[in-house]
């Protein structure tokens, strides 16, 4: 894949009882947070942006982390968008309406 900056929103939905699903949410935001990629977390989902491997990454290890914490079982919503030709960034989708 190209070099480009894409962008992604990744959600985490727990299908657990053995704690908040919040719980596991906020444990999956701080592995997006220690990763150095530039992330915005919203109220349904986190974008993330940076080169495609990056951010592939990041969604494997937070995939990873919840697999290897035990949590139960969850739904991991991802939508990707990228340019084949350039960067696609968050803020050029949204700069209209800030």
């Amino acid at each position: 894949m190209h070099s480009y900056i894409i962008n992604a929103s990744i959600q985490i939905v727990p299908i657990v009882k053995d704690k908040h699903p919040y719980e596991w949410v906020d444990e999956a935001i701080a592995v997006i947070q220690q990763s150095g990629i530039k992330y915005e977390v919203g109220a349904f989902a986190t974008v993330v942006e940076g080169k495609y491997v990056d951010v592939m990454k990041v969604i494997n290890e937070v995939n990873d982390y919840l697999y290897n914490k035990q949590c139960n079982e969850w739904i991991s919503n991802v939508q990707i968008q990228i340019r084949s030709n350039g960067d696609i960034t968050g803020e050029e989708k949204v700069e209209k309406f800030r």
